[in-house]
C-alpha cells in the first residue's frame, strides 16, 4: 500500500470514521476528536500493511469499528486522567499552608504550559470563572473544565521538579 492509495481511502471513509468518533467519544472529551480520528487511520494503515483486513467486511465497516473502539479507548484513557487529576487536587487541597501558592505567584510557572492550557490558567488565575473563560477564548464550557484539569496536573508537576 503506498501513500496514494491511502489518501483514497482516507477521503473515501472520513465521513465515515468522523461519525463513529462523534457517536462514541463522550462530550466532554470532544476536543480529543482529532487525535481518535489520528489514531483510527494510523492503526488502519497499520493493519492494511500488515494484511490484517480479511475483507469479510466492508472498509468503512471496518474503518467505523476502529473508530469506535479508538474512541471508547480515548474515554477510558481521559477519564483516568480526569479522575487521578480529582485526586491530585484533593491532595492539593490538604496540604500545609506553607507550601500553598497564591495563583497569581504561579504566573511565572503558568507561562511554562503548553498555549492551550497556559491560557486557560491565566484567566482563571485573574479570577474569571469557567463560564468567562469559555466567553473570552471562544471555547465550550466544557473544554474549559479539561483544560483546566490538565494545566493543573501539568503545573503540578512543573512545581514538584522546582522543590
Amino acid at each position: 500500500m503506498n501513500d496514494k492509495e491511502f489518501a483514497k481511502i482516507i477521503g473515501h471513509t472520513k465521513s465515515v470514521v468522523l461519525q463513529a468518533v462523534q457517536r462514541h467519544l463522550a462530550a466532554q472529551f470532544y476536543e480529543a476528536i482529532d487525535d481518535v480520528v489520528q489514531e483510527t487511520y494510523i492503526r488502519a494503515y497499520r493493519s492494511l500493511v500488515a494484511g490484517k483486513f480479511k475483507e469479510k467486511s466492508s472498509l468503512e465497516t471496518w474503518l467505523y469499528r476502529i473508530a469506535a473502539n479508538e474512541a471508547k479507548r480515548m474515554n477510558k484513557k481521559l477519564l483516568r486522567e480526569e479522575q487521578k487529576l480529582q485526586k491530585l487536587s484533593h491532595s492539593m487541597d490538604c496540604n500545609p499552608p506553607e507550601i500553598q501558592y497564591d495563583e497569581l505567584s504561579l504566573m511565572p510557572v503558568i507561562e511554562k504550559l503548553p498555549e492551550k492550557y497556559k491560557d486557560v490558567m491565566k484567566l482563571k488565575a485573574l479570577g474569571n470563572d469557567e463560564t468567562q473563560i469559555a466567553g473570552k477564548l471562544g471555547i465550550p464550557k466544557g473544554t474549559v473544565k479539561s483544560r483546566l484539569s490538565r494545566g493543573k496536573l501539568i503545573l503540578y508537576k512543573l512545581l514538584q521538579e522546582e522543590v
